[in-house]
């Protein structure tokens, strides 16, 4: 229940009443009617004719006296106003085991019971917010302090109505539920918080505050900020073998093949379209007449999904986390996998993507085998290589890195990778026909961005051209960490970009590969950040 002193208007459980008789301040003491109070709280009053019971409270209406438990109240507990009877407001929340909390005009109150006095072993929820009253645009900063009256642990909370920041005035009501390790639930426990006055900020400059990576926020004018002028640098020159095309093979065969040297990535997007189950494989062999060792530098691996968007993601997310893998040390002549996935249901599908170097010249072959068929050289010898299915791509590209430096000058400014324009497809050479191919949206290029300038701004992932899921690995000065783009969900829209980081330093070195089941072009947006914080500018309050 939320009320005011003189106020007829009150709220309980979040739900507009009006009062008959409003609470008064009588003597310095703030009072509540009370058979009206005891009704709106769903509490049981018992009457004899001057002798009233609620709960521990006792009272003699003619007298206007009040004990609590067997003890007397002090004089001016209780008091007439024509034929209403009023009890103090801390009284009675003492008398219901209730919380009783004002507002920082000291007319404003929030009184909260259990009904009927509830189930004495309930976990009891609590929370309490560092104000009450808030400007539009303010954080709200929550202490949740829920207990057990034995101990036992609380193992779920269930909020309605928080928001960490309200933009509208009004009036807002939010509710904690608890449950404990016994499965009991706790009353609702309900604060109303007052949005009024000026804003101080707008959805826009509050997320570039306080969102946490990984957060969507709006901003209607992000497709009208110019280009960010970008410097490419000599990259590091190894290949990147791409297999997607046929994207969804109906029979076992092989996918692509092509031989390599030194270092390359391997970037592999399939789905089983058998009718069976089936795996994917790469499969390495010796083209020299000396041992040759191949090695996994970098490997991550989604398998088996079929919700395409997340291919991408998790494969990025492993990727950047994984240090190194296995050494194989090949005979000339022979063969061994070095990527074998699980095994993959009909219509379940793989992405791969993995860093290898070699010492030595090596022949690697994608290929899609029924279960049950091992990656032997005799098998593979056998089988057919399928043909592309004129949709997707496959092919050797001879650039798997990208190296750009920005140096930021007037913010916003945007960023805009995999548009085919500004930032170029890749092109590179179908080995088995011997056809050139262009790799819209660069999948598998690793973009090794140098960011000049970046202390005190924030950057922000847009997606340009439909649904997004990723992820991109930042190094800001002693910081290293990779971030899931987005937190939740899929980032959509152009104009609800995904936070990525508040930079620290002035130099920021984003690694990114455009993600496999996403589309392209997304843009970089990088923004004035509204403050500094702490480690990716997540900054936490604490106000008991």
């Amino acid at each position: 229940m939320t009320f005011s002193v003189d106020d007829t208007d009150l709220y309980v459980n979040g739900a507009p009443q009006r009062w008959q008789s409003p609470p008064r301040n009588i003597a310095g003491r703030t009072m509540l009617p009370l058979r009206e109070t005891a009704a709106l709280l769903g509490q049981p009053l018992q009457a004899s004719g001057t002798q009233v019971q609620l709960a521990r409270l006792s009272l003699d209406t003619r007298r206007n006296t009040a004990s609590l438990s067997g003890a007397a109240q002090p004089a001016g507990t209780v008091a007439s106003v024509g034929t209403v009877t009023y009890v103090s407001a801390r009284t009675l929340a003492d008398a219901l085991n209730a919380n009783l909390t004002g507002d920082d005009t000291g007319r404003g109150f929030t009184l909260t019971a259990l009904r009927d006095g509830g189930n004495p072993m309930s976990p009891q929820a609590r929370f309490s917010t560092d104000k009450n009253v808030y400007a539009p645009g303010e954080r709200v900063v929550y202490t949740e302090y829920p207990f057990d009256p034995d101990g036992a642990d609380i193992t779920a909370r269930r909020w309605t109505g928080r928001q960490d920041v309200y933009f509208q005035p009004g009036t807002y009501t939010v509710t904690l539920t608890v449950t404990n390790s016994r499965g009991l639930q706790s009353q609702p426990f309900t604060r109303t918080i007052r949005v009024e006055g000026q804003p101080v900020d707008t959805p826009l400059t509050y997320a570039l505050k306080y969102a946490q990576p990984g957060d969507a926020f709006p901003d209607p004018r992000i497709l009208t900020y110019p280009a960010a002028l970008i410097s490419p640098q000599p990259s590091p020159s190894y290949p990147l073998l791409f297999s997607d095309s046929p994207e969804v093979p109906d029979q076992s065969g092989i996918l692509y093949q092509d031989s390599v040297t030194g270092r390359a990535r391997l970037l592999g997007y399939h789905m089983n379209g058998l009718t069976r189950p089936a795996r994917l494989y790469v499969v390495a062999r010796n083209l020299e007449s000396r041992p040759v060792e191949v090695r996994s530098e970098r490997l991550g691996e989604t398998a088996p999904t079929r919700i395409e968007s997340i291919l991408g993601q998790v494969t990025l997310l492993e990727y950047f986390a994984s240090t190194g893998g296995t050494t194989l040390t090949l005979s000339p002549g022979q063969s061994a996998a070095v990527y074998a996935s699980p095994t993959l249901s009909v219509g379940s599908g793989v992405n791969l993507m993995q860093d290898l170097s070699t010492s030595g010249r090596v022949e690697l072959t994608f290929v899609m085998l029924e279960e049950g068929l091992p990656p032997t050289p005799q098998v593979i010898q056998q089988l057919p290589y399928l043909r592309p299915d004129g949709r997707h791509v496959r092919g050797t590209f001879p650039d798997a890195v990208r190296t750009l430096r920005v140096t930021l000058g007037a913010l916003p400014t945007r960023l805009i990778i995999g548009d085919g324009r500004v930032d170029p497809a890749v092109t590179g050479t179908d080995a088995l026909t011997g056809q050139p191919v262009r790799l819209s949206g660069n999948y598998g290029v690793l973009y090794d961005l140098e960011v000049n300038g970046a202390a005190g701004t924030a950057v922000a992932l847009s997606p340009r051209g439909g649904l997004y899921r990723g992820a991109m690995n930042i190094q800001d000065g002693p910081i290293t960490q990779t971030i899931k783009l987005p937190r939740t969900g899929n980032a959509l829209k152009p104009d609800e970009p995904v936070l990525l980081w508040r930079a620290q330093s002035d130099r920021l070195n984003i690694d990114f590969v455009p993600s496999s089941g996403s589309n392209l072009p997304i843009s970089l947006v990088f923004y004035r950040a509204g403050r500094a914080g702490a480690e990716g500018g997540v900054i936490k309050t604490y106000r008991p």
